[in-house]
């Protein structure tokens, strides 16, 4: 499957799992599924046969809240039944709303509290570095995120060990929770930051295959830093009346709602 169906998949899938377990964030799996479809549409060295295969890359979701973006984006690439996909949020599936690796072939780790998905990924790629393996780690995290000070920490340890095979990737939305980033903690001058801890940075389009495929390629970067991906993304992609929406964060789409969402990704606007 190539990356834009995977990811037009995710944003189906992701409506109608958050709709059935009547559970938050849809917003946050929409504004990621285009990252998610590169990845696992083939930027990703898995085996989904194999999930555990020792040469595989590494991927985390340190935004843990869009977990049903990355369960769909896993059963879609044949980790586990896509039926498997409407249990999520309910009683007794393992399929809960913030990702977890427990029962769940391909997450490699459990997020939900905002800040520790890069220092877990930094130690992953450090490992891997040392072990002298060819593997990469990649770790998706919400713009929001970056106000803890955990993910500066990481950022810092990362580039004082020259970890080259971490890419870190921002989901760039520019909201967060209850509002814009800008009134909650202004991130800008975003960039310069990143530079500022000894990262290699790339802006791209968050919803661009080809600038997406381009930047997380393994020739993106041939240096010894770490790698930053600011991807720019709009909050709930794809559906008209959740997209910049802070409305969107904490609910999800029922009734007359999802009927309309489901009719806008199936293309009939």
């Amino acid at each position: 499957m190539n990356s834009i169906d995977l990811a037009a998949k995710i944003r189906l899938d992701a409506v109608i799992m958050t709709n059935r377990g009547n559970s938050s964030h849809v917003a946050s799996a929409l504004s990621i599924a285009d990252i998610l479809g590169v990845l696992y549409g083939g930027g990703l060295k898995v085996d989904p046969q194999n999930p555990n295969w020792p040469e595989r890359d590494r991927f985390i979701l340190s935004k843990g809240h869009a977990g049903a973006g990355v369960y769909a984006a896993l059963a879609e690439t044949g980790f586990f039944s896509t039926e498997k996909l409407l249990t999520h949020y309910q009683n007794g599936s393992t399929l809960s709303g913030h990702v977890s690796h427990k029962g769940n072939p391909g997450v490699e780790f459990s997020t939900g509290s905002l800040g520790h998905g890069l220092s877990v990924a930094t130690g992953m790629a450090l490992a891997i570095q040392r072990r002298r393996e060819n593997s990469r780690v990649f770790c998706l995290m919400s713009d929001g995120e970056c106000d803890e000070g955990s993910i500066w920490e990481a950022a810092m340890f990362a580039s004082h060990h020259k970890i080259n095979n971490l890419v870190a990737i921002i989901d760039y939305n520019k909201i967060q929770s209850l509002d814009t980033i800008a009134a909650t903690l202004t991130l800008e001058p975003f960039e310069d930051k990143w530079k500022s801890f000894g990262w290699n940075v790339t802006q791209v389009d968050g919803h661009n295959h080809e600038e997406l495929e381009k930047a997380l390629s393994k020739q993106s970067n041939k240096t010894s830093k770490p790698l930053v991906v600011m991807a720019h993304t709009t909050k709930g992609k794809g559906i008209s009346f959740m997209e910049n929406s802070v409305l969107w964060h904490y609910r999800s789409p029922q009734n007359e709602e999802f009927e309309k969402a489901i009719s806008e990704l199936s293309g009939d606007k």
